[in-house]
């Protein structure tokens, strides 16, 4: 059962092919409302295809899955509304030009007018200015993003921003929408460790407030939930704190109708990363089409 935050997100056979081969495959998952699912694996693996199919936005090949209840691919629409894109590169990124007032005042506007409800929209313009600044705030103070403390405060520019303040302002602009299901890329891309470790308590803490997490990582924290892309785990079981996850392995990139290899051939033969990256830009470039 979801709770009033978060959503559950199950996968059993998941896969996404393209025109050049599979982008991901065999993908298990069990995570309840509120966890913390760390999508693991090396770049090229198909990590973006998995994370952009589980929130409805690219149509998967086979398999099933569910988002609060929600099946995909029959209710990719449903599930879209339900959930909410931090920073994907070619998808969602931050405008570089805009500064953060900016952005935060664009974001808040597309969610009254396009999530809002009629009654919403019929309120004293003076009414819907205070609801539209409370949630703004809310969202900042759950991204742990303090505007006054950059260097030209909300006026500063993306371009301007760390890394680190850069994916706070994104997951901000993604919690303005009340979303059950919070999906970021590249979490831990060109972060130094203590600032990695600032990330994932940032998710960890945006998980604990209800909200379901997906993240892309090259590596896993110990209390995630662990999905694998690549072919090198083992199929084990891992949790966070007052849950359990299944910890899952993508088959590798090739067609359904090759046998699978044997354990020994597997640690022999490694896997042709250029087949790998063609397949998943591939299926990335479905994602318009969903």
């Amino acid at each position: 059962m979801d709770s009033p935050h978060g959503a559950a997100v199950t996968a059993e056979d998941f896969g996404l092919k393209g025109p050049r081969g599979w982008a991901f495959r065999g993908v298990r998952l069990d995570a309840p409302p509120g966890a913390l699912v760390a999508i693991e694996g090396p770049s090229g693996s198909g990590r973006t295809c998995l994370l952009l199919a589980l929130t409805g936005r690219m149509r998967p090949t086979e398999g099933r899955a569910e988002v609060g209840g929600l099946r995909l691919p029959r209710q990719m629409a449903a599930v879209r509304r339900v959930s909410a894109l931090g920073p994907v590169p070619g998808v969602s990124e931050l405008d570089p030009a805009f500064t953060v007032a900016e952005h935060l005042r664009e974001r808040a506007l597309l969610q009254r007018r396009y999530d809002g409800s009629l009654r919403a929209l019929l309120r004293p313009r003076t009414e819907r200015t205070a609801t539209a600044r409370s949630r703004i705030e809310a969202a900042l103070d759950a991204a742990g993003l303090d505007p006054a403390t950059l260097p030209k405060a909300e006026r500063t520019s993306v371009r301007d921003l760390e890394r680190l303040e850069a994916l706070r302002l994104s997951v901000a602009l993604a919690l303005i929408g009340r979303p059950l299901l919070l999906a970021v890329d590249d979490t831990d891309l060109k972060l130094s460790d203590a600032e990695r470790a600032e990330a994932w308590e940032l998710l960890r803490s945006v998980a604990d407030g209800g909200t379901t997490v997906l993240a892309v990582c090259s590596q896993a924290p110990g209390d995630a939930i662990s999905v694998r892309t690549d072919n090198t785990a083992t199929t084990g079981t891992t949790g966070t704190t007052g849950t359990t996850g299944t910890k899952i392995t993508a088959a590798d990139a090739t067609d359904a109708s090759e046998p699978a290899e044997a354990p020994e051939a597997t640690a022999e033969k490694t896997t042709d990363e250029k087949t790998i990256d063609e397949g998943t830009a591939d299926a990335f470039a479905e994602t318009g089409r969903a």
